[in-house]
This record gives C-alpha cells, sequence and structure tokens, in this order.
C-alpha cells in the first residue's frame, strides 16, 4: 500500500511538473509603445507576475518577456496588466502573526517597479497588487499617478490589540465625488475587491463615463457537487503484541460505498486547483477467519462487523487535456465515524473469548481520476492504514482499503 501511494505522489509530482496551460489571444506593449499582438500563456495568475511567455502565432516558439521588456500585457477580454512604479507598503494583513504587524499606523512606502493589476477601467481606474495572500488595492483619477489606497493592520501599543487604519475612506471621499453619494456609502465600504469595484462604476456611471470591469470576464463556475457511488476492497489485519496465536489476517472484501462530494474551486491558476469534502457512506466489512489455538475447543474464531461513515477532506489538482477532458489527483485526510462495529474472538462452540471495543482514528488517501465534459468521472483511490484498535496497549489492528468511485456531477 505503501508503494502504492508513493507511486502515485510520484505520478502527481510529474504530471504537475508537465501539465500545459493554454496560449490565448492577447497583446503586449513594448518600450517603443508598439503593441504586438500574440497568443499570451494564461496562467491565471493569483500573485502579480513579473514575466510572463507568449507565442507570435500558434507554430512559433515560446518567448518571455519581462517587466523591463513589456510596459503592459493583456489576455482578451480576461485580464490586463499595466507596468508602473509606485509607493506601495507591504505590510502584512495577518492578525494570527502579531509578531509580524507593524507598529506603525501609517503606510511606509518604498518604490517599485511592478505590473499592476487592472480591476476596472475607466475615469477613476482600480488596480490590484496581490502577493501572499495579502491584497493592496490602487487607484487613478483622470489619468493622474496611480496612488495606494490606504488600509493597513498595525499593532495599537497603547491599548495592546490591533487596530485598522481606513484612510481610503477618506481618499475616496475627497477625490471621487458624486451629487448621489453620501457619506454612509464611504463608511460603509470595505476593502474588499467586490465592493471597491462597485463603488469605482458607480462613480464612472455618474459622471457619464463608460467602465471596463476585468472581473466580470472572470466569472465561473467555482463550486461543484458531485455523487459519488463506487465499489471498495478492504482487508483487516488484527496483532496482538504478547500472544502470536491471537494474530489474525481477514481475507480482503468487496463492498459498495456511496458519497456525495462538494468540490470549491479555487478562484486562480485556471480551475486547476480545489478543495474537496466528501462525506462517504461505506457498506459494512464483515469477516470471520477461524485458527488453531489453545483455547477450549482448539478453535478459535474470528468476527469483524465494521461499519463506516467517513468524511475526507483534502485538495484537488487538475491536468486539462483538451476542452472535454482532463484527469486530476487529489489528497485527502480521512475522519473515520464507526458506527456500532465490533471485533471479537469467539471458542468454537460461539462462546465469547474476548470482545474489543472498536476506536478508530484519520488516516489519508491518494487518488487519480478522469472527468470528461465536467459531468462524468472515475477515480482510483488508495487508503493508508487506519488504526481501528485504538487505546489498547497490546492489541493493534489495521484496515486497509482502495476504492474505484464513478461520479456523476449534479451542478
Amino acid at each position: 500500500m505503501k508503494n502504492q501511494l508513493l507511486f502515485l505522489l510520484i505520478t502527481f509530482l510529474s504530471f504537475n511538473c508537465y501539465s500545459q496551460i493554454s496560449f490565448e489571444k492577447g497583446y503586449y506593449i513594448d518600450n517603443n509603445d508598439q503593441r504586438i499582438n500574440c497568443l499570451i500563456k494564461n496562467m491565471d495568475w493569483k500573485n502579480n507576475p513579473t514575466e510572463f511567455e507568449f507565442k507570435l502565432s500558434e507554430n512559433s516558439a515560446p518567448e518571455k518577456a519581462t517587466i523591463t521588456s513589456a510596459k503592459e500585457f493583456g489576455i482578451d477580454n480576461i485580464s490586463k496588466y499595466i507596468r508602473s512604479t509606485i509607493n506601495i507598503d507591504k505590510s502584512i494583513d495577518n492578525v494570527n502573526s502579531l509578531i509580524l504587524i507593524s507598529k506603525e499606523k501609517n503606510l511606509e512606502y518604498q518604490e517599485e517597479e511592478l505590473f499592476l493589476r487592472v480591476l476596472l477601467e475607466g475615469n477613476a481606474s482600480l488596480y490590484l497588487f496581490e502577493v501572499s495572500n495579502s491584497q493592496k488595492f490602487f487607484y487613478s483619477k483622470d489619468g493622474s499617478k496611480i496612488e495606494q489606497l490606504i488600509y493597513k493592520k498595525y499593532l495599537d501599543l497603547e491599548y495592546n490589540r490591533v487596530n485598522t487604519n481606513r484612510g481610503y475612506r477618506q481618499q475616496l471621499w475627497n477625490d471621487l465625488k458624486c451629487p448621489t453619494f453620501n457619506i454612509s456609502k464611504i463608511e460603509n465600504l470595505n476593502y474588499t475587491k467586490k465592493e471597491l469595484v462597485r463603488f469605482f462604476e458607480a462613480y464612472n456611471k455618474c459622471h457619464n463615463q463608460e467602465s471596463v470591469s476585468f472581473e466580470e470576464n472572470k466569472k465561473r463556475d467555482l463550486f461543484n457537487l458531485t455523487l459519488r457511488p463506487g465499489i471498495t476492497s478492504s482487508s483487516l489485519s488484527v496483532k496482538n503484541g504478547a500472544v502470536n496465536n491471537r494474530d489474525i489476517d481477514f481475507d480482503n472484501e468487496l463492498g459498495f460505498r456511496f458519497g456525495a462530494e462538494v468540490e470549491f474551486i479555487l478562484p486562480f491558476n485556471k480551475n486547476k486547483w480545489a478543495i474537496i469534502i466528501e462525506p462517504t457512506y461505506h457498506q459494512g466489512y464483515t469477516s470471520q477467519k477461524s485458527r488453531s489455538s489453545d483455547v477450549s475447543g482448539g478453535i478459535l474464531v474470528a468476527k469483524v462487523d465494521y461499519k463506516s461513515f467517513e468524511l475526507p477532506v483534502g485538495f484537488r489538482h487538475y491536468f486539462y487535456l483538451n476542452d472535454d477532458s482532463k484527469i486530476f489527483a487529489n489528497f485527502s485526510a480521512i475522519f473515520d465515524l464507526e458506527n456500532g462495529s465490533s471485533l471479537g474472538f469467539f471458542r468454537n462452540d460461539g462462546s465469547p473469548f474476548t470482545e474489543l471495543d472498536i476506536k478508530t482514528s484519520y488516516n489519508f488517501a491518494l487518488g487519480v481520476g478522469y472527468k470528461h465534459a465536467e459531468k462524468y468521472s472515475v477515480e482510483l483511490r488508495f487508503h493508508t492504514s487506519r488504526e481501528i484498535l485504538g487505546g489498547y496497549v497490546h492489541w493493534g489492528a489495521n484496515y486497509n482499503a482502495a476504492s474505484l468511485i464513478f461520479g456523476y456531477s449534479l451542478f
């Protein structure tokens, strides 16, 4: 089983290295202000890039442009990035890292040349710089210099707590005025992509200006619900560290499983990463094994009836083959809830010899599969051993399983 998991892990890493992301129609502008129409490798960047790959035609070799050679680039109807030398404060916003949070309320700027992602373009434009789960928004009005919207979490030493400088509200109140805007519109404005895009759209509309929103073009399916029946091959090995003739290796048994998988597609890297949660019912693993022993009657009979309800939680990575087909690999931690299970040893006449209380622990699983037309899927999944006799000093029981799972996505 360990060798199988290792093989699948190597396969996963190999596909991850060689999986392809398509080149899509786009353009870039060089330092001579010349626009070059081309095909750009769409990485669906989560963090702002410093370079990108492009091809001048379908059959030409890939080339690379960097922030020093391109002033702007974009993928048609999807995304746009512009190069700008800006003053930026890169302080972190993660309140779980108090030791790293700045004690300074005001933004601490440093000048950098960056590719800013254009969120909305118009009379007033909105930009984003994102790195390490930290989002910094910028804006400009009427072609003015791009400025950072003031937002910063800081450690207030006077009150020994984390406070937030929301100076962006005052900035927008001063710079982006509209007769229909009241102070409550600003006071309730949160520092999020969705709300800021909506605000800038409203401002441009107020001044009879059109807006081009690149966020609108990034709408996608971020949630899937899939029914997943399948077949599981299971085995159980029981060991006793004190008495050897209590060791029992039960036979492999086939059983039915049924799961309902909830998949959350992460909104970056071309929908290739997902978080998966799959409540799963397993038909009970029932088996019986006899062996010679020194007990009365000379035969010891081991019986197991293991009923399981599992909750796998993990992540998945897709590798696109074409528009209708993709393969995937996923890794999950499996939390088990046994229900009315039993494991015991009996004499040949049926009288109980030893009865054990089943107490399970979590284990892991690695699977590879194929999905077609966003509807139909099949997966082969291998589980690591699960201890089901936790709490005993001398007893141990390892439950092993492998599953063939079929899927039908409802949406």
